[in-house]
């Protein structure tokens, strides 16, 4: 590999690790926390580029600097002939579409850019039809935001782009919200997906995440496929993806549950646009715990129950607070199912692991005094890729557990 002249690799930005912190990049994981720096030589503003090395001067990466976060870096290339530019990221782009076309060419809603699994870290850009929702959630991402959305228009003729970056996580990055057009004419609301025969509709503008849940559409398959059954609870329901999946599986009743009044009248409305009885349907707005508490003291059973619950705990300081909600709702649901019932229950909490995740439910099985056992595990589909590299990629946690 070609290295620069001493004098121009000295004047650049660097990011200097303290001695055996660089173990975690040379295993390519991108991002550096505040805790491994050593020290910093002439800092470029939020979101500039950065070259990190380690205490003896090995380049490591180049990274975008994002210096009111507690991940301080994240890195973009790992190649010191290959640095953050246009190239690079119209390269990635073109590649993340390029991925989804070959593997999931039918779909008209789905993922085309999941931040650093994509080598993109921060980005996140949900296609529905003609219309692509972006969100930048650091500050790289933030920074290359004109060079993202041309990269976009050139590589997928989107006619309109919708910027959403209003999610929660921006408060750790120091960035605000940001939200509006990109290009083409506002999107119109709402929008309308197809999904494995259902239809479903999008609020880009308003809506949680970006509109929908798309990385659900596997498993809501999966309840489709095991819902032809007399009784199925679907908690914290959102517009109804769970609940329209298993009417549409020959669910007898579905009681669905959610607090927000709003969100469940955009269920209401998928489960008319389907053309599916609503008279099969109990749409409970209500708070999710106090709930299933007077459904256990009402004495009902189900066959089926959908544990969804937003996220929990965005970072692992907030695990331990969150593993009390999900043993909380996961023991109950325990309690309300059938012998022979399956439960799907999922986390999005990028702050408790899989394998924690599975034993807070282990442990709400135990408490519950039920027998149940893992028939499979859960996640999002081929659009939300894993690196290998980022565990971290693999927020979407799920079980399907059957009880005797």
């Amino acid at each position: 590999m070609n290295r620069p002249p001493r004098s121009a690799a000295s004047s650049r930005p660097r990011l200097i690790l303290k001695a055996g912190r660089e173990r975690s990049l040379l295993r390519r994981h991108p991002w550096v926390f505040s805790g491994a720096i050593e020290r910093v030589e002439a800092a470029p503003e939020a979101g500039g580029t950065l070259a990190i090395e380690s205490r003896e001067g090995q380049f490591l990466g180049w990274a975008c600097y994002s210096p009111a976060s507690q991940i301080r870096a994240r890195v973009w290339s790992w190649e010191e002939d290959a640095p953050i530019d246009l190239a690079l990221i119209d390269a990635r782009i073109a590649s993340a579409v390029r991925r989804r076309q070959r593997l999931l060419p039918t779909l008209n809603a789905l993922r085309l850019v999941h931040g650093e699994a994509d080598g993109l870290p921060g980005c996140v850009v949900d296609r529905y039809g003609e219309l692509l929702v972006v969100q930048l959630l650091s500050s790289g991402a933030a920074r290359w935001r004109e060079a993202i959305v041309a990269a976009l228009r050139s590589h997928t003729g989107a006619q309109q782009i919708y910027e959403r970056s209003d999610a929660d996580v921006l408060t750790l990055e120091g960035l605000p919200v940001e939200i509006g057009l990109l290009h083409g004419e506002a999107p119109v609301l709402p929008g309308i997906v197809d999904e494995e025969g259902l239809r479903f509709t999008v609020d880009a503008v308003h809506g949680h995440k970006t509109g929908f849940y798309l990385d659900q559409r596997d498993n809501r398959a999966q309840v489709r496929a095991l819902a032809d059954v007399d009784e199925v609870l679907d908690c914290f329901c959102y517009t109804g993806g769970f609940t329209a999946s298993a009417l549409a599986g020959g669910a007898r009743h579905v009681t669905a549950i959610d607090a927000s009044g709003d969100a469940l009248a955009l269920a209401r409305n998928n489960i008319e646009l389907n053309g599916l009885s609503a008279g099969r349907v109990d749409l409970v707005e209500a708070d999710v715990f106090k709930h299933l508490r007077l459904l256990r003291d009402q004495g009902k059973a189900y066959d089926l129950i959908i544990m969804d619950p937003p996220k929990f705990a965005p970072t692992a300081a907030t695990a331990e607070r969150a593993a009390r909600g999900y043993k909380d709702i996961n023991l109950l649901a325990f309690k309300l199912l059938k012998p022979g019932g399956l439960l799907f229950t999922f986390s999005y909490s990028g702050g408790v692991s899989a394998d924690l995740f599975q034993k807070i439910i282990a442990g709400a099985a135990l408490d519950a005094r039920v027998d149940a056992r893992i028939v499979a595990h859960l996640g999002a589909g081929a659009d939300h890729p894993v690196a290998l590299n980022f565990p971290e990629s693999e927020y979407l946690k799920g079980l399907c557990c059957s009880v005797d």
